[in-house]
C-alpha cells in the first residue's frame, strides 16, 4: 500500500430487487472489499436490470412465476431455495422471512418504480445513501415479503434513509426518470448483459454473476493494476 492511500475503482452494479442472487452477489463483494482495505476503496453505483419487465402490478406468486418461466417442479425450486439460503449465510446476507409467524406468500413484483427510486437516491444523495436504499429494498422484499411495487411502501423505505418523502413521491411520477431507467437497461443489453448480477469496474471490466470473494478480489486487483500500467505508459 502507498502512502497516498487506497486506490479508488467505480463499480456499477446491474441489478434488480427480485434477484438473490444479486444480494449474495453484493454480500460477497463487500467480503471481497474488506479484505482489500487499506489497498483497494470502492464507490457502488447501482443500474436497472428489470428481469420482468411486463409483470402486472398485482405481481405474481413466486414458486407458479419460477414454475412458469423455467419449467421447475415445486421439489426443484424447494432445492434451489436452500442452496440459495446457504450461499446468503456465507455471504454475510440473509434471504430469510424474518417477521413473526408463518411467512406471507413469496411474490415476484414489477419493480420499474424501484428503479426510478434508485436513479432519484443516487442523485439526491449519492451513491452511500443509494446502496442504503438498494438495501433496505432488499430487505423489504425477502426478508418482510412487502409489496414493492406499492408506491407508498417504497415512499415509507425512501424515508427510512433520510430522502425526503415529498421529493421522492415526485421522482416516481418523473417521466424523465423512467425515461433514463430504460435507456441504462438498453445500455446493459448492448453490452450483452443478460443475467444479473452484472459489475462493471471502472465503466470497462465486466464481472458476470455472484462470484466467490477471492474473484473480486483477484478481478480488482488486476483492474488497478492495469490502471497503473496505462498511467505508466502516459508519462513514457
Amino acid at each position: 500500500m502507498s502512502s497516498a492511500g487506497p486506490e479508488h475503482v467505480t463499480i456499477d452494479i446491474f441489478s434488480d430487487v427480485m434477484c438473490p442472487w444479486c444480494l449474495i452477489g453484493y454480500g460477497q463483494l463487500s467480503r471481497a472489499l474488506d479484505q482489500l482495505q487499506g489497498e483497494i476503496a470502492a464507490s457502488i453505483r447501482w443500474r436497472p436490470f428489470e428481469l420482468n419487465p411486463d409483470m402486472p402490478p398485482e405481481g405474481e406468486e413466486q414458486e407458479a412465476h419460477l414454475a412458469r418461466k423455467y419449467g421447475r417442479s415445486a421439489a426443484q425450486g424447494a432445492a434451489i431455495r436452500g442452496q440459495m439460503q446457504a450461499l446468503a449465510a456465507e455471504a454475510g446476507v440473509s434471504l430469510a422471512w424474518e417477521g413473526e409467524g408463518a411467512a406471507p406468500t413469496a411474490m415476484m413484483w414489477n419493480t420499474r418504480a424501484c428503479h426510478k427510486l434508485l436513479s432519484f437516491a443516487l442523485d439526491e444523495a449519492g451513491p452511500e445513501v443509494q446502496t442504503a436504499l438498494k438495501l433496505a429494498l432488499f430487505r423489504a422484499h425477502f426478508n418482510q415479503r412487502r409489496n414493492m411495487a406499492d408506491a407508498q411502501v417504497l415512499l415509507e423505505i425512501a424515508a427510512q434513509v433520510g430522502l425526503h418523502r415529498l421529493a421522492a413521491r415526485a421522482a416516481l411520477a418523473d417521466a424523465a426518470l423512467d425515461a433514463r431507467v430504460r435507456a441504462e437497461q438498453r445500455e446493459a443489453w448492448d453490452m450483452n448483459i443478460t443475467g444479473v448480477p452484472a459489475m462493471i469496474v471502472e465503466g470497462r471490466f465486466l464481472i458476470p454473476g455472484a462470484q466467490a470473494p477471492e474473484t473480486y478480489v483477484n478481478a480488482l486487483r488486476r483492474v488497478v493494476e492495469r490502471r497503473r500500467a496505462a498511467a505508466g505508459e502516459a508519462l513514457t
